[in-house]
Formats: structure tokens, C-alpha cells, sequence
């Protein structure tokens, strides 16, 4: 992936946040390479990273897939089927075109990259705009962060994160073991 943010979609509400969302959901914006990962694959990831066959007790919270044309559309379905058919049980998640995608708050964004002052002061101190957000290195860091990745790419890659030597070693030894 190149980059995620979390955001509100599927609604009417002008402009909904966090403590006014209308009619809208949580959901993340994905931005990927599909030379490097499918569309496919991340819809895998998607059935395996939740709980698909319970409501959720909100809109806010609702398992969804926002599709973008009619190849998405149909792969999400496809997928949703195998998915009822390997589990056995119903699945709750609807599947809905895309119609919009609000950006949530920055306190929203990069969680486990905000949990780490010295990272975000860096972020903050190079992206003083707040651009920080759309950051591809803020999102891997925060990827590597959560436990993704594994130790030998977080070294190879680190020059091209753009941090300071510092806060590259002070990284690598906040992620040290807990990476796959």
C-alpha cells in the first residue's frame, strides 16, 4: 500500500467529524499500487481483519466496502460470497459505490504514530502544514509501528523514511521484536 487515511464515507451530511457524523461511516481511503498488491489481495485482508458477520450496533462502526467502478464491484462481491461460503454464516458487510470521503481530524490519523512523540515531532517539524497526514513515510512508520513489516525491510528502507539519524535509531528500537 502507499498510503491510508481514515475518513467518513457513505453519508449525506455536509462535512460530518468525529462528534457530528450524520449518516456517515469510519472507513480508511487506500491508496495502492496495484502493480505491487490487487485489489483482490486487499480485499483478503479486509475479510480476515474483522468481524464481517455481526451488525454493528451503529452506522458509525458498519463492516463496508465503497467500490470505485464496476470491476471493484464485482470483485467485492465475488469475494463477500466466498467469504459466506468458507465461513459457513452469513456476512453483514454491505458493498456501495464510492460517493465521497471526508477526511477525519488529524488526532484521527496515524495512531500509532501520534503514540510516539519523538516520531510525530519530527513529522510535525517537516510537515509544519499538517502535511504529515498524506505522508508515505508517516503511513509506513505507522504500519511498522502496529507490527507490519519485518526488520530486515524497516532497515533497508529507513534512509528513505527522511527522518534524522536519531529518530531512525530510536525507531528501529521502538519496533525491535515486535515485527514479523
Amino acid at each position: 500500500m502507499v498510503r491510508t487515511r481514515v475518513g467518513y464515507a457513505g453519508g449525506t451530511k455536509e462535512n460530518p467529524t468525529y462528534m457530528s457524523l450524520g449518516d456517515h461511516s469510519e472507513t480508511i481511503q487506500i491508496d495502492y499500487d496495484p502493480t505491487r498488491i490487487s485489489y483482490t489481495e486487499l480485499l483478503d485482508i479486509f475479510w480476515q481483519s474483522h468481524n464481517c458477520t455481526s451488525r454493528a450496533y451503529s452506522r458509525q462502526y458498519m463492516s463496508i466496502i465503497f467500490y470505485h467502478d464496476e470491476e471493484q464491484r464485482k470483485l467485492a462481491e465475488e469475494s463477500r460470497e466466498r467469504e459466506e461460503a468458507r465461513r459457513g454464516v452469513p456476512i453483514v458487510t454491505e458493498i456501495k459505490p464510492a460517493s465521497g470521503f471526508t477526511l477525519a481530524e488529524d488526532y484521527h490519523q496515524r495512531y500509532r504514530l501520534q503514540g510516539t512523540p519523538y516520531l510525530i515531532e519530527e513529522f510535525q517539524s517537516m510537515y509544519p502544514d499538517g502535511g504529515w497526514v498524506d505522508s508515505t513515510a508517516a503511513a509506513r512508520i505507522n504500519g511498522y509501528l502496529a507490527g507490519y513489516g519485518s526488520q530486515s525491510e524497516l532497515s533497508t528502507g529507513l534512509d528513505s523514511l527522511g527522518l534524522s539519524p536519531e529518530a531512525g535509531e530510536q525507531l528501529l528500537r521502538t519496533v525491535r521484536g515486535s515485527l514479523r
